[in-house]
């Protein structure tokens, strides 16, 4: 593993994919990252991680409420999990599991990649990697960093992932954007300096020269439904590609606790449109076709994701 990595743009070998399909749409990846209200990067400063365990705890309800949510609707997805979550409600683990859901690695603790050291990184992955394969009784094959902080100075994570066995990761961000981004890499799969690990950034549309947010998050509350839907239809229908969606469990809770002491713009982003979240991930369900990452990206075309 090397700390030293390429950084410019022969950095990225672009990953040749030809999306899967379903009754004639493409079919998008549909992704969660299982983190709790209080865990989230811009409560940071004001949330120590040694004082998690005194905060409600309102994962697990609101996994299931998503899950319901997937359920009625027949979608599949990946969920990215905390290993310090996974260790505390093993049972929200093994329904993801028995649902049909991929399971991925979000990291233990939701550290940003860039404030650890290679050791320490490889440390917090192996880890938790382990704990996740133990309790759900398979591979965990995916990785997404805490905040999408894989970036230009640390793409040695990359060598990490692929030596301690992870098989694709989906870290990246190619937008401008204070707390993450790399706008300079590729907007869709690609092989990091074309090693064996396969790279699956979150979805941008391109607009002019610039690449704008499209793949969920705070966004996708910000922005009227129907823009998110034109972006990602046109990713689907001008770009060809099959569209990365995220967002978090606490999304869809408007009852979660206020956490005081916050600055405006951290309660604007995660406050904003809470109680709109779940009709509109609903309809979201309904306008696209969506799978697991594995069957979208890794295993395209496979039995499984032709029967989904």
């Amino acid at each position: 593993m090397s700390a030293t990595r390429k950084s410019g743009p022969d950095a990225f070998v672009a990953k040749q994919f030809a999306p899967p399909q379903r009754n004639g749409a493409i079919v998008n990846a549909m992704t969660v990252d299982v983190e709790d209200y209080f865990q989230v990067q811009a409560f940071a400063d004001r949330v120590a991680r040694s004082d998690w365990d005194g905060y409600q705890q309102r994962v697990e309800r609101n996994t299931n409420r998503v899950l319901d949510v997937f359920a009625a609707h027949g979608v599949h997805a990946t969920f990215f999990s905390l290993g310090w979550v996974a260790e505390r409600h093993p049972g929200l683990i093994r329904r993801i599991i028995a649902d049909g859901h991929e399971l991925g690695s979000h990291g233990f603790a939701h550290h940003r990649v860039f404030e650890q050291t290679p050791d320490e990184f490889r440390a917090d992955v192996r880890h938790t990697k382990r704990l996740l394969e133990d309790i759900a009784g398979q591979e965990v094959r995916g990785y997404r960093a805490a905040t999408f902080s894989i970036r230009r100075d640390n793409l040695w994570a990359f060598d990490v992932l692929a030596e301690e066995g992870h098989v694709y990761s989906s870290s990246l961000y190619p937008v401008h954007h204070d707390l993450y981004g790399m706008p300079e890499a590729p907007r869709f799969a690609f092989f990091p300096a074309g090693d064996g690990i396969q790279e699956y950034p979150i979805t941008t549309v391109q607009v002019g020269a610039r690449n704008l947010p499209c793949g969920g998050g705070g966004y996708f509350r910000l922005l009227p439904y129907p823009v998110s839907r034109w972006a990602m239809r046109r990713v689907n229908r001008a770009d060809g590609n099959a569209c990365i969606f995220y967002f978090h469990p606490w999304e869809v809770d408007p009852e979660q606790p206020r956490m005081p002491g916050i600055s405006a713009k951290a309660r604007f982003r995660h406050y904003l449109n809470l109680d709109a979240m779940e009709g509109r991930l609903a309809r979201l369900c309904r306008d696209f076709a969506w799978d697991r990452m594995d069957r979208v990206f890794y295993e395209p075309g496979t039995p499984e994701s032709k029967a989904a």
